[in-house]
């Protein structure tokens, strides 16, 4: 098989194996790797819509919002209405989210090593950088098509 096309495999090969494994190893934390991503995600700064964490994460809207009505039932994310579009909704960590976030990620630390175990320091900066470009160029094709199935609904 073409590296072409085994590249879309391998990339969710590794994924998937990512997912399970953090799913594991968070699973005594009461933490899904999803809902790690979405806190990690808000620890990086201030609240954010749900709308634009969506985004970031990158993920559905409605699983989202799932994830988020779990969370703030548990005291780890409050969710506000928007200062200025009554019809968002802002996003932001607690401090218990906050701790949880800290021991969760701290909990992660072993699966963190064991990913770049077999790869060299500059191995590791040369795949994040071509998984960013990748990751890039898709969001940049998906924008295209979207743009394009919007004119043709028109």
């Amino acid at each position: 098989m073409e590296p072409k096309t085994r590249l879309p495999l391998e990339l969710r090969a590794a994924y998937l194996a990512l997912h399970r494994c953090s799913d594991v190893q968070f699973e005594k934390l009461g933490v899904t790797a999803d809902q790690f991503v979405l806190l990690a995600t808000l620890a990086r700064g201030h609240a954010l819509t749900q709308r634009e964490l969506a985004a970031r994460m990158p993920s559905d809207p409605s699983t989202v919002r799932a994830m988020l009505v779990l969370l703030e039932r548990r005291g780890l994310v409050s969710r506000n209405t928007h200062p200025t579009d009554g019809r968002a909704r802002t996003v932001a960590l607690t401090e218990s989210g906050r701790r949880k976030f800290r021991q969760v990620f701290k909990a992660g630390q072993a699966i963190r090593d064991q990913m770049v175990s077999s790869l060299s320091a500059a191995e590791t900066r040369s795949l994040v950088r071509l998984l960013r470009r990748v990751s890039n160029s898709l969001a940049a094709a998906t924008t295209v098509v979207a743009a394009k199935s919007t004119a043709n609904e028109n």
